[in-house]
């Protein structure tokens, strides 16, 4: 993808199965969306599929043939940057810095997440499913300036 414009992709973790209206509200108008795992339902992936590209990895909640054929870890690239995408961080495979990834976007834990290490952004969106204690409904916005500066903003789904 290149990038004519400031290029939006929207970063989303642990559906678990519940496709908010809010959430589709939020991807509607992303350039791309990534989904961090923990889908549970190839449903969820063929509506999301239909706002914008999808690029999807396996947590460890998703079962069954659909979910099998999603990878653990990929790389997607969004005007020259390089993301790298997985469930759960400790799963992370490589070396982010040293193979020129920008940006890891993970899940699994919930909790919203925005820390750089190393020259690489670290996301973790939260979840945008069933709320988990007292945990934020969540997901983040992570724009792409044609100067490739990232911002990364997180937003409350549900209040």
């Amino acid at each position: 993808m290149s990038a004519k414009h400031p290029l939006r992709v929207a970063l989303v973790s642990d559906t678990h199965n519940l496709l908010r209206p809010e959430l589709l509200a939020f991807v509607e108008g992303a350039d791309a969306i990534v989904h961090a795992g923990d889908i549970c339902d190839q449903r969820v992936l063929d509506m999301l599929a239909a706002i914008a590209p999808l690029t999807a990895v396996r947590g460890n909640n998703d079962h069954g043939a659909w979910a099998e054929a999603l990878p653990v870890q990929t790389t997607v690239a969004f005007a020259g940057l390089r993301l790298a995408v997985v469930h759960e961080l400790p799963d992370l495979q490589g070396d982010p810095a040293g193979e020129g990834i920008a940006v890891v976007v993970s899940g699994h834990s919930h909790k919203p997440a925005l820390e750089a290490r190393e020259g690489v952004l670290y996301v973790n969106p939260g979840s945008a499913g069933p709320r988990r204690f007292k945990l934020p409904i969540s997901a983040a916005m992570l724009t792409i300036g044609d100067d490739g500066a990232l911002d990364v903003e997180h937003v409350n789904l549900v209040e």
